[in-house]
């Protein structure tokens, strides 16, 4: 190896480290890429994710500028040394790419590759990546590889890990997929139990009014103003969906960012005050943020929904190297205890499972005429 044992170890350990924090695929993807390339000293290192059509479904390199891989153009094909490792499954270890009888060339604004050294990242019998480095920075004698054997070793355990890093990323995504299904179907019932029924009975209103407006204008106007206030009413109940509905811009804003957001949406959406303070905090693991952002939302439906809360305050607050969410209405309160016996929830069930799901706590205060606190404290990362 070109590092010293205990360089080596070390290198080796951030680089498992470096995968392990990241559960979005395109994240873990590059996080691989550049840990092998930086670990094993290389110019260049690629990592390709086959689709079923003889392409990539993704494609990431690590060396190369932004606008030189903009000027090789479309992402390769599934040939040469790369099908090679694909299609054989075992390591691809050469002195020159170019020299191979199976190099078929690339773009004229591809980098000049010669030594290469290639893997493919399997789980199980599946092949479900390959991943090459090339151009070992090291001094090279005519015709012989830069990449040695303990080279390949170390790509190898890497190459290991980095498989089951890609696949906990995937079924990550999955998961996640299946709780925006789920959030969906949630909002899909509240929009027909709420606006549905408000627009059902708006209906009703204007048809009566219309009955009156010749033989009792008095009772005609005051039927008119209560389809004023159903209108409104549906209004709110809709733009709140809307909120819900929108994806939340945590990878760009960040958590106190997206909630300061929602809440001002909520705010001018409601009768009730709802304000919101979040300062100090910093990132989050993202299923950790989710899962914050998630809960305030739920409470924050069953406090403007349920409570009759003239004002609810929502605040995120660092909390070591974790945060606390707290989410504090004045409205009319609940026995939790009576809650669960009765089998109601009010969404605490959903709340515990998302809160215990990310690592962390969810508490409820509550007592009738006292109000609500919804507390979620999480560990960090």
């Amino acid at each position: 190896m070109s590092h010293g044992p205990r360089s080596g170890l070390a290198a080796v350990s951030s680089a498992l480290l470096a995968m392990s924090r990241h559960l979005e695929v395109r994240d873990v993807l590059k996080t691989i890429v550049a840990s092998a390339r930086e670990l094993l000293d290389a110019q260049y290192a690629a990592l390709g994710v086959p689709d079923d059509h003889g392409g990539f479904a993704q494609f990431v390199v690590d060396g190369v500028s932004d606008a030189q891989w903009k000027a090789i153009g479309p992402l390769p094909r599934r040939h040469g040394i790369l099908a090679a490792m694909l299609d054989e499954a075992r390591p691809q270890r050469l002195a020159d790419v170019r020299k191979d009888p199976r190099f078929e060339g690339w773009p004229a604004a591809h980098p000049d590759l010669a030594d290469f050294l290639g893997l493919p990242i399997r789980d199980g019998d599946e092949v479900i990546g390959a991943l090459f480095l090339a151009n070992k920075r090291c001094p090279k004698p005519a015709g012989t590889c830069g990449f040695t054997e303990e080279d390949e070793e170390l790509l190898s355990i890497l190459a290991q890990h980095a498989a089951i890093a890609l696949t906990n990323a995937r079924l990550y995504e999955r998961s996640r997929e299946l709780t925006i299904a789920e959030e969906r179907s949630r909002l899909a019932h509240e929009l027909h139990d709420a606006v549905s029924q408000k627009l059902f009975s708006l209906r009703l209103t204007a048809q009566a009014a219309a009955t009156l407006v010749d033989r009792d204008p008095a009772r005609a106007k005051g039927e008119l103003q209560q389809v004023a206030a159903l209108a409104a009413e549906a209004a709110d109940e809709l733009r709140a969906a809307v909120v819900e509905l929108r994806p939340a811009a945590l990878d760009e804003d960040g958590l106190v960012a997206t909630l300061r957001t929602q809440i001002q949406v909520l705010d001018r959406a409601h009768s009730a005050r709802v304000t919101f303070t979040g300062n100090g905090l910093r990132a989050l693991p993202a299923a950790q943020e989710e899962a914050l952002l998630r809960v305030a939302q739920e409470a924050l439906h069953n406090a403007l929904r349920h409570s009759g809360a003239a004002h609810v305050d929502v605040s995120v607050d660092r909390r070591g190297s974790g945060a606390v969410l707290r989410v504090t209405d004045d409205g009319g309160g609940f026995d939790p205890r009576a809650v669960r016996r009765a089998g109601r929830h009010l969404g605490l069930v959903s709340m515990r499972d998302r809160a215990s799901g990310a690592g962390g706590t969810l508490t409820v205060e509550s007592a009738p005429g006292k109000g609500t606190t919804i507390e979620m404290e999480v560990p960090g990362g």
